[in-house]
């Protein structure tokens, strides 16, 4: 018997046949085993704590900021930025969920997301500061604060253990996570439950279209933490975004993005009312000075009063970190004022005070005596050298006389709700302030126990330059200062020229830190602290990340009431002791533990210690936050 020859096309069709039908068979999500009852209870105990989440986020106004990177592979680098967008708002929940059920609007559903009709109500700052023009849906990132508020229960989703696992000092239960039924939004991928009252901590994953069709065009893929800010309370933190599809020799572009929140304790007037009253605390007693005011430090005063004002209004406002006693601020940038003040004999009237204004964008101004560096600028900056070089402008101007309006002496023109902060306060110095105190700073620096590593911290502002093409948003300041002039040429042109020229394979060559090296934000309270971790130095290229995106990991902490009594205040007129002008800093080579308290007739820190990259170390506060 001969074999009967088939026909190709008759064969291939048969075969395709064959896949569709197995493809209709097959089912879209791994079946999972069934749960102990121990599980099962855990889950449980997760769903219910959803809803107590829900409940308590709609009584906060936090606020989100959202920086985006899109990348394109790099043969060398592995990655690179080609472009970047930011987003600032803040969100009042009350008006994001709208009943006791948290059940979406129908336009919502026909939309596929619960903030569709909401967007309002998350993009005020970003309107106000002229970045609605984005190509990325700002509703979209912050609906990555939840897995699915609607909807998260067992008649809508399956649940698989997987193992237990510690992140941090917490042990949680992992479970697999996918929707029974497909629907818009529904989250896929894999939670982390602690397991004492049963919060999800962390969830890793994307949402579903309700079409079957590829997700990922209408979903990123993201890595949701969140924090214990309180006792008992979980909430959002930060949220990581990736997508990046690898493809050697074709044009293709991804991207990573950072979420973070933040002032979920700020009592705002977003809801009932449109004014606020700033309040100073921590009266200083100045009774024992003169008993009258000359026309000099009348016209000082002044400037302080609203120095005063407009600080206050931006800590209420959430843009500004409230400040630690012997904090970050104190410790660390009030020790580099004085190594530049006391050898250029600078004579301020009052105490200069470094403050952080905390969004990503790399920025920097002054407020009266006070110094304002955004977190993004802090965290980049790789050496102690790198953030003399940016206080040492800042102190040009304050010495120059570059204050701010002096309107804000009085208190009602600050009267205004927050999404108004950017319009109603110009902090921005002019392109002629601007040059003579890059001229200024350049004698400060040349006159301090920095000069001779002036060439290190130039190549901050080599980096800055060459990234700057493509992070516009970046160095796009909000509320103060850019380091570059419009054409992207540093302001410190001056320094600029000190830099040796960049080299990616030289390992000891650091010029610029990924975001988030350096400083954490409390999310409850607003308040900085130095992260303690571990620094490694670069095994490559690669490893180097200059104003990179980059993941995020936690350490989870169960939220605890210290119960040390409070630090008692020094006496009144107490001397505050200095150090010598050529004393550094105390500087760690690794941050993770703080240093031991010197001798009590030691006035002249130790020299700073190198790091492994090669700069010099950034000191530990030994503040621990509540983190």
């Amino acid at each position: 018997m001969t074999a009967r020859k088939i026909p190709l096309v008759i064969l291939l069709l048969s075969l395709a046949g064959v896949s569709c039908a197995w493809a209709k068979k097959t089912p879209k999500y791994e079946q999972v085993r069934a749960l102990t009852p121990e599980q099962s209870a855990l889950v449980q105990k997760a769903i219910a704590r959803e809803k107590v989440l829900i409940k308590e986020i709609k009584e906060r106004t936090p606020l989100v900021e959202t920086y985006i990177q899109d990348i394109k592979p790099d043969v060398k680098l592995y990655q690179v930025p080609v472009n970047d967008q930011y987003m600032l708002s803040r969100v009042d929940f009350g008006k994001v969920f709208y009943d006791k059920t948290y059940t979406p609007r129908a336009q919502d559903r026909k939309k596929g997301g619960w903030f569709k009709s909401s967007l309002a109500t998350v993009t005020g700052l970003t309107k106000v500061l002229g970045l609605e023009n984005f190509t990325y849906n700002p509703n979209g990132f912050m609906q990555m604060m939840f897995l699915d508020p609607s909807s998260f229960d067992t008649q809508h989703y399956e649940f698989g253990y997987v193992r237990r696992e510690f992140l941090g000092s917490v042990r949680t239960w992992v479970f697999d996570v996918h929707p029974k039924v497909n629907g818009n939004g529904r989250f896929y991928g894999r939670i982390w439950i602690e397991d004492q009252i049963g919060n999800i901590v962390r969830f890793n994953g994307t949402y579903t279209h309700s079409t079957g069709e590829d997700t990922s065009r209408y979903y990123f893929h993201f890595d949701s933490w969140r924090l214990n800010v309180q006792p008992g309370i979980w909430l959002p933190v930060a949220i990581y975004v990736e997508e990046t599809e690898r493809i050697e020799g074709e044009k293709s572009v991804g991207l990573k993005a950072q979420t973070h929140f933040w002032g979920y304790s700020l009592k705002l007037p977003t809801r009932d009312s449109e004014n606020v009253s700033v309040k100073v605390d921590d009266a200083v007693d100045k009774s024992e000075d003169s008993t009258d005011v000359g026309p000099l430090q009348a016209s000082r005063m002044w400037i302080t009063q609203a120095e005063d004002n407009v600080i206050d209004r931006l800590v209420e406002a959430g843009l500004v970190a409230p400040t630690i006693p012997g904090g970050y601020e104190e410790k660390v940038l009030g020790q580099i004022v004085i190594n530049l003040i006391v050898p250029n004999n600078l004579a301020f009237t009052d105490q200069i005070h470094c403050r952080v204004l905390l969004s990503n964008t790399v920025e920097t101004t002054t407020v009266g005596n006070s110094i304002l560096l955004s977190k993004g600028l802090l965290d980049s900056l790789p050496s102690e050298e790198a953030i003399a070089s940016v206080i040492a402008m800042e102190l040009a101007h304050i010495a120059l006389g570059h204050h701010i309006d002096t309107r804000y002496a009085f208190n009602d023109r600050l009267l205004f709700p927050d999404e108004s902060t950017f319009q109603r306060i110009n902090m921005y110095h002019s392109d002629v302030d601007n040059g003579t105190a890059s001229a200024k700073a350049m004698e400060y620096l040349n006159n301090s126990m920095y000069k001779d590593k002036l060439p290190s911290a130039a190549l901050y502002f080599a980096q800055l330059q060459d990234r700057a093409k493509v992070l516009k948003q970046l160095n796009s300041p909000k509320l103060g200062d850019s380091l570059l002039k419009e054409d992207g040429t540093p302001w410190l042109a001056q320094l600029r020229t000190m830099s040796p020229a960049l080299n990616w394979d030289d390992l000891t060559q650091i010029a610029a830190l990924p975001l988030g090296s350096w400083l954490k934000t409390d999310p409850w309270d607003d308040k900085i602290h130095m992260l303690d971790a571990k620094r490694y130095a670069p095994m490559n290229a690669r490893d180097k990340m200059p104003f990179e995106v980059t993941p995020i990991f936690y350490k989870l902490q169960r939220y605890e009431v210290s119960a040390a009594p409070p630090a008692a205040a020094p006496a009144a007129g107490a001397p505050v002791v200095q150090p010598a002008p050529d004393a550094g800093i105390v500087l760690p080579a690794d941050s993770a533990q703080p240093q031991a308290a010197p001798p009590a007739d030691q006035t002249q820190p130790a020299a700073p210690a190198p790091t492994p990259d090669g700069g010099a170390a950034r000191p530990s506060t030994g503040v621990q936050g509540q983190l």
